[in-house]
């Protein structure tokens, strides 16, 4: 059976464009892979796919990083530190919190780290079979690192700073990060701006949670950031998100309303699934050959964060 919604759009009073949407892909066979409770403090936040059916999940509250196997069981791969003195000092969020999740070819596992606190802050590698993580770019800590990339075109990994509304760079092997991009359209109005991050035919795609907008940055030969633009409106709470392999189709997780939806490659968009299918504080999104896996955060609403699966049809 397939989701499909037909009330989103764009916001525009003359969209949607009906035959991109129409063409949207549509999502079929959802099912729970794991769930777990608000009480446990793991708050599902990001997702890194692995073999298998499984994925590496980066939770919140219990600032761990998790394997979930493709049978639905788990295991605990790393609880980060409370920071001294309390670990209130994250800015905006105050708690210290684990976030983005990224999986390398031979099973590293690097994760990032928001706590306040310099020396604990930034991304972090959990080498396979081991249960130490090692800090290998420390970033400033008034940053909210939030998600993570690695881009291995030019050796580096990108991150989104929430709080300071930017994408910060640093090299694979570790070292010293630098801000990428600045541009104005990543920047926060009251929470946090940039938060989701993509790498996709030839730029760099960054979702602003406050603005609720999807922004393209053109990377040029040399690797730097090129002018944003804003390629989608309308997604006010838009938190992770990824391309589903057809052109710039995109599925995002909309935070704010327990929502996942299809952007056409006009900007427009529709609601695959929401409250009505099991969706609380829908935070991440991630699609590998035709498979989608989906996380409830459970943070603004609901008490059941879960990570699901489901299959990406043609619509």
């Amino acid at each position: 059976m397939c989701a499909r919604r037909t009330r989103g759009t764009d916001g525009d009073p003359g969209a949607p464009g009906l035959s991109e949407l129409a063409d949207l892909s549509e999502l079929a066979d959802v099912r729970v892979l794991e769930s777990t409770t608000n009480a446990a403090g793991q708050n599902a936040e990001s997702i890194a796919p692995e073999p298998g059916g499984g994925a590496v999940v980066g939770m919140i509250g219990a600032r761990q990083v998790v394997r979930v196997r493709g049978d639905g069981g788990t295991e605990v791969l790393a609880t980060m530190p409370v920071p001294a003195g309390g670990g209130g000092t994250t800015p905006v969020v105050g708690a210290a919190q684990v976030t983005g999740v990224a999986r390398d070819e031979d099973g590293a596992v690097f994760f990032l780290y928001a706590a306040g606190r310099g020396g604990l802050t930034g991304i972090w590698r959990l080498a396979p079979g081991s249960t130490e993580p090692e800090l290998i770019v420390a970033m400033p800590a008034d940053t909210v690192p939030n998600a993570l990339l690695v881009d291995r075109s030019a050796d580096r990994f990108l991150v989104t700073d929430s709080a300071g509304g930017r994408v910060w760079e640093a090299p694979l092997t570790g070292g010293r990060p630098s801000v990428w991009s600045a541009d104005p359209a990543l920047a926060p109005s009251g929470f946090f701006g940039a938060n989701g991050l993509e790498l996709h035919a030839g730029a760099v795609w960054v979702g602003n949670y406050d603005l609720g907008t999807i922004v393209r940055i053109p990377v040029d030969r040399s690797g730097a950031a090129g002018p944003a633009t804003v390629h989608a409106t309308g997604l006010a709470g838009i938190d992770d998100f990824d391309f589903t392999g057809r052109g710039e189709e995109i599925l995002a997780a909309i935070n704010d309303t327990s929502e996942v939806v299809a952007v056409a490659v006009d900007g427009t968009h529709r609601v695959l699934l929401d409250g009505d299918d099991g969706l609380q504080g829908t935070t991440a999104v991630v699609v590998r050959e035709g498979t989608v896996f989906i996380t409830n955060g459970a943070l603004l609403e609901g008490d059941r964060p879960a990570l699901r699966v489901a299959r990406l049809v043609d619509g």
